[in-house]
């Protein structure tokens, strides 16, 4: 592996965060606070549920003997239920747009595509 190989993780969590702000900063053009509070919320809950899913991988690789795989699809359970509650509230009680909110959950989806072009030009 290269150092590039190493530190892929670090950049992509980076890459995240910068993609979630390009794209709130492209709502405001919408000038609707829903399409906004949509794309936000979207991409927080996506980065959240990356970074927990990385975090759970790791402990079940690292020490495969102490966190066992199912441990790991108890996690995977909680973090769905976690996921689907907060889309659910996020629809009926926070008044965002949906289609914003798709947008907002597309960020590490597009984060992948950028890296995978990336690395393949």
């Amino acid at each position: 592996m290269t150092q590039k190989d190493d530190q892929l993780l670090a950049v992509m969590a980076r890459r995240n965060w910068i993609i979630l702000i390009v794209l709130v900063l492209l709502s405001l053009f919408w000038q609707s606070p829903p399409v906004t509070y949509g794309v936000l919320a979207g991409g927080v809950l996506v980065i959240i549920n990356y970074r927990w899913l990385g975090r759970s991988l790791l402990k079940v690789i690292n020490d495969p003997q102490l966190h066992s795989a199912k441990g790991f699809k108890r996690n995977y359970f909680f973090r769905l239920i976690f996921i689907a509650s907060a889309i659910y509230l996020l629809l009926v009680r926070g008044g965002v747009d949906p289609l914003a909110l798709i947008v907002g959950l597309s960020v590490v989806v597009l984060n992948l595509m950028i890296t995978t072009l990336k690395r393949l030009y």
